[in-house]
């Protein structure tokens, strides 16, 4: 079942540093954020294809060059998708998927996880997204990983999209099925151009927006108010907290309007 969400309204702020994703022990964690080196990795197993994503961490770049809870739980879903079942998941993938092959667009992919285990769960022709300086280090975790890629068909492609650019927009077109992202509600600047992203992409076909998303602020109610003045905004799913966060992750469905779910 499905649940209307509002974003929450808890005044509590969150370090957003103590939820950085480097490792599953706690105190390798604290050790990392005290003495940070210039390349880490982070495997992930896909029991559900039986191989490993390795993705490289380049933390002193920046937030988009590294790990974070949110791209976590969207790939423990992809993991657990079986096309027989009726979970939140499945069922989103069963009333987008128009061909063979599923089209899936990523905004915001930052390492890439999401996109790469995206494709190599679901045999998925995917396009990874970022700002044009982030691509260099989400391009090498493509390709490092497209052995993983093989054995269902999938594809990465990966292109520059910043959020509210037309050029670019067109560049990347509209003809996909499903639109992912993970933790791109995070800096308010760029509400407005994240949603004028999306429009444009729900211009045309019966499109569905998956957000994996670890509430911070209070502010992001903001952006779930303007949100719901053009989709329809439904919990989909929730992880309790983490170790490494207060709360937990909620996965969110954007969908048009006047969308009919079956």
């Amino acid at each position: 079942m499905t649940t209307v969400v509002d974003g929450g309204d808890d005044d509590e702020e969150i370090n957003p540093v103590t939820m950085l994703l480097l490792g599953d022990d706690d105190d390798a964690l604290h050790k990392s954020e005290a003495v940070p080196t210039s390349v880490q990795h982070q495997s992930y197993h896909l029991t559900s294809v039986d191989s490993t994503i390795v993705i490289r961490q380049l933390p002193s770049q920046g937030l988009s060059f590294q790990l974070w809870p949110a791209a976590t739980t969207f790939v423990n879903l992809l993991d657990c998708y079986k096309a027989s079942n009726t979970d939140p998941l499945s069922t989103v993938i069963t009333n987008v998927k128009s061909r063979s092959r599923l089209r899936i667009l990523e905004l915001g992919s930052g390492t890439g996880v999401v996109g790469i285990a995206a494709s190599a769960v679901l045999g998925a022709d995917v396009t990874v997204t970022d700002l044009p300086h982030v691509l260099p280090n989400l391009k090498f975790n493509v390709d490092a990983n497209s052995v993983v890629l093989a054995p269902r068909g999938g594809q990465v492609r990966v292109g520059a999209l910043s959020w509210g650019n037309k050029e670019e927009m067109e560049a990347i077109g509209r003809e996909y099925d499903l639109i992912i992202g993970s933790d791109v509600v995070y800096h308010d600047n760029l509400y407005d151009p994240l949603l004028e992203t999306l429009r444009y992409l729900f211009l045309d076909g019966e499109k569905v927006f998956l957000m994996a998303h670890l509430r911070r602020w209070k502010k992001e109610s903001g952006f779930f108010k303007k949100a719901k003045k053009y989709f329809q905004v439904e919990l989909i799913h929730e992880d309790g907290p983490s170790t490494a966060s207060r709360t937990g992750v909620v996965v969110y469905r954007f969908a048009r309007k006047d969308a009919v779910f079956r």
